[in-house]
């Protein structure tokens, strides 16, 4: 029984990817904690985010490894740092995507006896464990790529400190 409300609710999920990922985008297109979300293509949002509903079966399932998770959104973390994005508008994304999920099974009405009802809260924890990882990973990989920027700038700062001194070296070495 228990594997049967969990593949209803993956189910219902992935029947509804479309829809999760319309109501998100009106949601994080307007809200003012997620201004750079504002003008980023839609087109590309929708795509993330809808892969991001469409496999989390594979996750609630067991199919899909932490390390898997952490390979996916360190490189998110890395790439929304790439854009611009602040490092509070991702999570306050990834947040919403949780959010609209619950919302959805909310809203199905699935949840009519007490059984049912602890085996989604036990897809809910699954679902939440996903998303603290995917948060986690994303964040790590945006300060990864946020450390690695700063190294960069220190580096061609002190580059660019040096600079004057070898020209004065080299101009005194001409005049000898």
């Amino acid at each position: 029984m228990p594997d049967l409300i969990c593949q209803q609710l993956v189910d219902l999920i992935e029947r509804n990817a479309g829809r999760l990922t319309q109501d998100w985008l009106a949601d994080v297109q307007r809200r003012p904690e997620t201004p750079t979300y504002h003008d980023y293509p839609e087109d590309k949002l929708y795509e993330r985010v809808h892969d991001v509903y469409y496999n989390l079966g594979n996750w609630i399932r067991r199919q899909t490894t932490a390390a898997d998770v952490a390979r996916v959104y360190t490189a998110l973390g890395r790439q929304r740092h790439g854009e611009g994005f602040a490092l509070s508008e991702v999570l306050e994304a990834l947040i919403l995507t949780r959010r609209h999920l619950w919302l959805l099974v909310l809203r199905e009405g699935l949840l009519d006896t007490a059984l049912v009802l602890h085996q989604a809260l036990e897809l809910n924890a699954r679902a939440v464990l996903f998303f603290d990882r995917a948060m986690y990973f994303t964040a790590l990989g945006y300060e990864q790529a946020q450390a690695e920027a700063a190294r960069k700038t220190t580096a061609a700062l002190a580059e660019e400190l040096t600079l004057p001194r070898r020209l004065r070296r080299k101009r005194r070495a001409a005049t000898e």
